[in-house]
């Protein structure tokens, strides 16, 4: 291996393949240093959602688009709290992206561009995602990676972690110190991107960073916070503490923390209205159950005790309703109340409540509140429109529902270059970061914007790898 690299990357995944690809592509020799057996990151487990704005494949299907609409639309959608800076740095440059992996093998699915799905939904259809969500993007990155690597330009060191940083004399980075499988190293590199990834299999980081336990086991499990970490050594400072945010839920298989998903509610009204209600532990309705704005459920159920909520119903609703869970016919549904600890069932309201650990007395008024408006033909005092039955036949039906998230909301502060800033908002000398590293809360604030996690990773890190990243300058000043 070459004595002082022009790059290190340290993580191969969705901002370091395109980083190292396109450095190499310049002619740089990269170096890319992953803990994990393989590179791909988290695409081994994403769906992959993307969001560009003037793409060739919009044009193609007549859509009109610009990037200030795009742009727009995340500080709409997150009541501008995402990051201005990064968030017009990701969107200007997301259809050169998009493109790109288009004319590398990528095929979204048939009818996309879509407005949205499962988020609040853009003004423009302008949202992409493969038939096998991130391994569709995976699978395209490492055609273009695997060349350089064949040609030599790219070398890969895996099952090997980035345990220190290297700082000159002048604070500086310089290096990396590594521990893999047969040996620790200090190896020297010209620069160094920290795309490592977040911190959302690393319970006590999530939890100090969050605010919250992270319940479910169900992240990438190399995102130990390696990147927060090593940024914060050299004097680097973290964004997004306030933005916490989590889906409306899943039903987990335990009280286990973090614990496995058995199944997630079909929640969204455009998909199944609701005929039952929600209620805290408390027992009381805390939103509108058929609003269609995800974004205000989220921040609902955001604001309950330990992000839970439970689906409350009868008998009546039961045999009428509709299936609740993507995949699951009623009969299985049903059979979930015979052995899931999750799902309780009783004869009354309130032995439900004591079988299911929500207050009695606030579930009681809460139902008798939800059912007289529906006989009294009064406005639901949650402003509920979907109101096709009341709940007052037994046997009542509760089902526990945990507010989780997957990905990481604080990360490392960059400026327009992705140069890694300290507390002074002054750049660390050769040190940058892209990724899930910079967290959520700077590319989407406080709120879920389509595809504002992938495509800026994959963006900054083409960026940095395309023109960000100097070397050539600093080789000739040392020659000279």
């Amino acid at each position: 291996m070459a004595q002082v690299w022009d790059v290190i990357v340290v993580g191969g995944g969705t901002a370091g393949m395109p980083a190292a690809t396109f450095a190499a592509e310049r002619g740089a020799r990269v170096l890319v240093i992953d803990a994990a057996p393989d590179v791909g990151g988290t695409l081994h487990l994403s769906t992959g959602q993307l969001s560009a704005a003037g793409t060739n494949l919009q044009a193609r299907k007549g859509v009109s688009d610009t990037t200030d609409a795009h742009y727009d639309d995340i500080m709409r959608i997150s009541k501008n709290t995402a990051d201005p800076v990064l968030v017009r740095l990701a969107v200007g440059h997301a259809a050169e992206t998009f493109n790109w992996l288009q004319d590398n093998g990528f095929e979204p699915l048939s009818e996309h561009p879509v407005l949205g799905k499962a988020h609040e939904p853009y003004s423009e259809r302008r949202y992409y995602w493969g038939i096998d969500g991130g391994m569709s993007i995976l699978n395209t990155l490492r055609g273009p990676f695997q060349a350089q690597v064949d040609a030599g330009r790219i070398s890969v060191k895996l099952s090997t972690e980035v345990t220190a940083l290297v700082k000159d004399e002048d604070g500086a980075v310089v290096g990396v110190e590594t521990a893999g499988p047969d040996s620790n190293e200090t190896i020297h590199g010209t620069n160094v991107v920290l795309a490592c990834g977040g911190y959302s299999s690393n319970g006590e980081m999530f939890r100090e960073l969050n605010g919250f336990p992270q319940y479910f086991n169900g992240a990438y499990p190399y995102a130990q916070g390696a990147g927060i970490r090593l940024g914060q050594s050299v004097g680097g400072v973290l964004r997004g503490h306030a933005y916490y945010l989590c889906g409306y839920g899943a039903v987990l298989d335990s009280d286990t923390i973090p614990a496995g998903m058995t199944v997630r509610p079909i929640h969204h009204p455009e998909m199944r209205e609701p005929w039952e209600i929600h209620v805290n532990v408390r027992g009381e309705r805390y939103v509108q159950e058929d609003v269609r704005s995800v974004d205000v459920r989220e921040h609902a159920l955001l604001k309950q005790p330990e992000l839970r909520r439970w689906v409350i119903y009868d008998n009546a609703i039961a045999q009428a309703s509709p299936p609740q869970f993507d995949g699951v016919d009623k009969t299985a549904e049903m059979a979930f109340f015979d052995t899931h600890p999750m799902f309780a069932k009783a004869d009354t309201l309130d032995a439900l409540a004591q079988a299911a650990g929500i207050d009695a007395g606030g579930l009681a008024a809460t139902v008798a509140a939800y059912n007289a408006a529906i006989a009294t033909g009064a406005p639901d005092p949650m402003g509920r429109q979907h109101r096709p039955l009341p709940i007052k036949q037994g046997p009542f039906y509760a089902i526990r529902v945990q507010g989780t998230s997957i990905s990481s909301t604080v990360g490392l502060a960059v400026d327009a270059d992705l140069r890694v800033i300290d507390k002074d908002n002054k750049p660390i000398a050769n040190l940058y970061a892209a990724g899930e590293l910079l967290g959520s809360g700077q590319t989407m604030g406080d709120s879920f914007c389509g595809g504002m996690m992938a495509t800026p990773a994959l963006t900054f890190g083409r960026l940095l790898g395309q023109r960000l990243l100097n070397w050539e300058d600093r080789a000739a000043q040392a020659a000279e």
